[in-house]
C-alpha cells in the first residue's frame, strides 16, 4: 500500500513548516501545538518502519 508512506512523510512536512511559521510569527502557543504534532508523526512514522528524511532532506529547492 503506497498511500500510506506518503501520507505519513506529508504529515511530517506540514508539521515541521507549521513549526517553522509559529516560531517565525512568535506564537510560543502555537509553536508547542505543533511540535506535539510533530512528534506524533514521527512517532507514527518510525513505528511503521519509515525512514524519515531530516528537515534539511524534507524542505524540498
Amino acid at each position: 500500500m503506497a498511500g500510506f508512506p506518503e501520507a505519513a512523510l506529508e504529515r511530517i512536512r506540514a508539521a515541521r513548516s507549521r513549526v517553522a511559521a509559529s516560531h517565525e510569527a512568535g506564537d510560543a502557543f502555537e509553536e508547542a501545538q505543533a511540535a506535539e504534532e510533530l512528534e506524533d508523526a514521527l512517532r507514527v512514522a518510525r513505528e511503521h518502519g519509515l525512514a524519515v528524511p531530516d528537515a534539511d532532506e524534507s524542505a524540498g529547492p
